[in-house]
């Protein structure tokens, strides 16, 4: 009598997760050509692993991929993903903000997750680079170097941490406004250098040791930066943010330098406060057209450090961030970073 009740109960507990092995072992996982991936760290999962070029469409025979992993993908190679893979439930994104996955057009319920995290050394490692280049004139050395000159005026005796200049990290006040992993994990070395840093984010508060102000505090912050990093994510809330009105805020030897996204500065602003000596300089590694048109004014502006949008550009340890996800999406569990 007991086994009866028991037995429709087992079959079909058993049949379901029958079912579920089934699934997953013809599941699908396609992974992108644009980076070398230690694809061997990812076997022993139950889904199937396989290549693409991430310029091309994606070819028919994976059209029933249930896991789209991107990097560097063309618009028109995510367009003809979000029409052809029917059944995809899940991309992950290894950029840190996926704005052409979501701009492609995948149906709704397909889950979003970001690289946050896997370009926070690269990207602080190349801001730091820039306000060294800003802080010791790298970039005018080299200029003098080319033209076979000795820059007199930035070698031999100097004056020590003056006020009308940014020439040093030490006791230099460097704001950062978008202050998330990125700028976690740059503080740290700007702090060794002697540098007072402070951040700005949509909440205060004390982050890792560093006083975080809200936005609305950027009046009373800014008048006292000397240099003013920005590591803000590109959206409608952060256009143009720093425009004529912000800028006018900062002091004349103030450097800002930008490695978040392009379009949170007003450029024709920028280059304005430039050609009247009103800002001291701008290193930028992001802008709102990319490449840098060739008829942008940045290009002659004064005292302005075109970087190529090279902060990023290189995840790291991606692997661990695909496997720790597939292994709760194999579960049903919560997936880190979704949009």
């Amino acid at each position: 009598m007991l086994l009866s009740r028991i037995a429709p109960n087992f079959t079909l507990s058993y049949s379901r997760r029958l079912y579920s092995s089934l699934r997953k072992a013809n599941m699908k996982l396609l992974y992108p050509t644009s980076l070398k991936l230690d694809v061997q760290s990812l076997e022993g999962f139950a889904p199937s692993l396989h290549p693409y070029d991430v310029k091309v469409p994606i070819p028919d025979e994976h059209a029933d991929a249930e896991i789209l992993v991107t990097w560097a993908n063309s618009a028109d190679n995510l367009k003809d993903a979000a029409r052809k893979l029917t059944g995809l439930r899940w991309i992950q994104s290894l950029a840190a903000g996926p704005n052409d996955v979501l701009a492609a057009g995948f149906a709704e319920g397909v889950v979003v997750t970001t690289g946050s995290g896997l370009h926070d050394r690269t990207v602080a490692e190349h801001a730091l680079g820039l306000l060294l280049t800003a802080a010791r004139r790298f970039d005018e050395m080299r200029e003098f170097q080319l033209q076979r000159k000795w820059p007199r005026h930035l070698g031999g005796a100097q004056p020590d941490r003056p006020k009308d200049r940014f020439t040093t990290l030490r006791d230099a006040n460097v704001l950062v406004w978008g202050y998330g992993n990125i700028a976690k994990t740059l503080a740290p070395h700007l702090t060794a250098w002697g540098a007072v840093v402070k951040g700005v984010a949509r909440s205060a508060g004390v982050r890792d040791g560093v006083e975080v102000y809200a936005e609305d505090r950027l009046p009373d912050l800014l008048p006292k930066t000397d240099a003013l990093v920005m590591i803000l994510p590109g959206s409608e809330s952060t256009r143009d943010v720093l425009n004529k009105r912000t800028l006018a805020l900062l002091p004349k030897h103030a450097w800002v330098v930008n490695v978040g996204r392009g379009t949170s500065i007003d450029e024709d602003a920028l280059a304005d406060a430039l050609e009247r000596g009103q800002l001291g300089g701008a290193a930028l590694d992001v802008f709102k057209t990319e490449p840098l048109p060739e008829s942008s004014r940045l290009w002659a502006t004064p005292n302005v450090l075109v970087s190529p949008h090279a902060a990023g550009g290189r995840p790291q340890d991606a692997e661990a961030l695909i496997a720790y996800n597939l292994r709760r999406f194999l579960a049903g569990q919560e997936l880190k970073n979704v949009v």
